[in-house]
């Protein structure tokens, strides 16, 4: 009787991020042998440079401009002023909170193998990370994805930052070329101009935002350029970039014309592409430019490698992530799998007003050929909106003609926290008169999906 061949480790995670992190310690506590491997830094994008110090600088730029308008309440707020090393002192406190830099002890602790280096796969069930041959039975595959520097001429020589380099500047730049419009782009954008950075983001599409609803780019197209003083530049193509002493000069061409523009600072931020650079050929693992290729249980043509995360779709939220992974641990520990549910996809922006959406948009059903009916409520419609004076935003409701909700976006303050209500509606197959009859609190901006759901009936 042939000998089972023995490996170092039951599974190997490439990836500590969103994609790993959860996997790697199900299986630890599961009582296999496991070993993380980490490329760049422990914890990945979202606690590093991501979500988490974005968030906690976009939250005190947020408090600082609502402080701002406080001579509408009666409340002197005319001197009212920043520091900006203070405000990245906030942001590493945040992130040091975190723990991800610690994370390589979190994983010790519970017995996991840590290494800090690129793995590049040898055979199927081999690996080299930093010199050293390592094998184990099974793999999940989590390295996530990384901003694209698209070929635009003069670019390479021209200096530029990514989102995962722009926070990191000593002050706020007096002008910002943004090339893309996605969340991520215009929360920076955001955070910059409220500091009083004079603001340009061009996008190749029609609209800002183009991920959420047609409202939702046009409602935040008037207010960023009104309030903000931003320069918002849709159906737009950068087709040169320039260094210019310490400036950068931008060519953009628009609506048949040329334009040029000088500024300090340029932001690439449009579009991203999976880290698949890792010998997935000498592992029989199928990948495109889209990313690694996996069935529904997040297994690769591998039948003992699993991949989850923007390594397999650069589309997907770091919620969607973090599920991802915990059902590849799932798979990799039991014979009867469970499948990813990607029936509702679920996207927040941080800005003002939040913005949040959950399920289809009118464009999704459109091309899905799907017979839908929508409503909108107004933010207006609310008593809160009076209390608070803030009257900017809406919740749009999508159903099918028997009344089943498809999908919701809102524009709130809190839009986050408000759209759970919704995906949970649309988890469970209910109706617009299911949601209409939930209580809301009168004096909630929760009483705008009670409003829009009676739109439906």
């Amino acid at each position: 009787m042939a000998q089972k061949p023995t490996f170092d480790y039951d599974i190997i995670v490439i990836g500590s991020g969103a994609g790993g992190s959860p996997a790697a310690t199900i299986a630890a506590r599961a009582g296999k042998r496991v070993a993380v491997i980490e490329k760049s830094e422990f914890g990945g994008e979202s606690p590093n440079w991501g979500e988490i110090p974005r968030g906690a600088l976009l939250h005190a730029v947020h408090v600082y401009d609502t402080a701002k308008q406080g001579a509408s309440f009666g409340l002197r707020s005319n001197t009212i002023g920043y520091n900006y090393p203070s405000l990245l002192s906030w942001r590493d406190a945040v992130v040091k909170r975190t723990g991800a830099a610690g994370n390589r002890n979190y994983y010790e602790k519970q017995g996991i193998s840590v290494f800090n280096n690129a793995a590049h796969f040898l055979s199927p069930n081999e690996i080299s990370v930093n010199r050293r041959h390592l094998s184990a039975r099974r793999f999940l595959i989590a390295t996530g994805s990384t901003w694209v520097v698209p070929e635009i001429p003069g670019l390479a020589e021209t200096p530029h930052h990514t989102p995962e380099t722009i926070l990191s500047l000593s002050r706020p730049p007096k002008s910002l070329f943004v090339v893309g419009s996605n969340t991520t782009a215009v929360e920076i954008a955001s955070f910059f101009a409220i500091l009083g950075t004079k603001v340009y983001i061009t996008e190749s599409a029609t609209r800002i935002l183009p991920e959420y609803d047609s409202e939702v780019g046009e409602l935040f197209t008037e207010q960023l350029q009104k309030q903000r003083g931003m320069t918002l530049l849709p159906s737009t193509k950068v087709v040169a970039t320039q260094k210019d002493g310490l400036s950068k000069r931008i060519t953009y061409l628009r609506g048949g014309s040329e334009h040029t523009v000088k500024v300090d600072e340029l932001l690439i931020a449009d579009k991203r592409a999976p880290v698949t650079d890792l010998g997935l050929e000498n592992a029989g693992v199928a990948y495109s430019i889209h990313g690694i290729t996996v069935d529904e249980t997040l297994q690769t043509s591998a039948r003992h490698i699993f991949a989850a995360g923007s390594c397999v779709n650069v589309a997907l939220t770091t919620s969607d992530i973090l599920a991802e992974s915990r059902i590849a641990a799932h798979n990799l520990l039991c014979n009867k799998r469970i499948q990813v549910d990607m029936r509702i996809p679920l996207h927040t922006t941080n800005l003002q007003p939040d913005v949040a959406r959950v399920g289809f948009t009118e464009d999704d059903c459109i091309r899905r050929d799907l017979s839908i009916t929508t409503a909108i409520a107004p933010l207006s419609l609310v008593p809160i909106s009076n209390v608070t004076d803030q009257r900017l935003g809406f919740v749009k409701l999508i159903a099918d003609k028997k009344g089943a909700l498809l999908g919701a976006t809102i524009v709130a303050p809190h839009a986050n926290e408000m759209i759970h209500e919704l995906a949970l509606a649309l988890q469970h197959n209910m109706t617009a008169r299911d949601v209409f009859m939930a209580p809301h609190s009168f004096t909630s901006w929760s009483e705008a999906i009670r409003i829009a759901a009676s739109k439906l009936l």
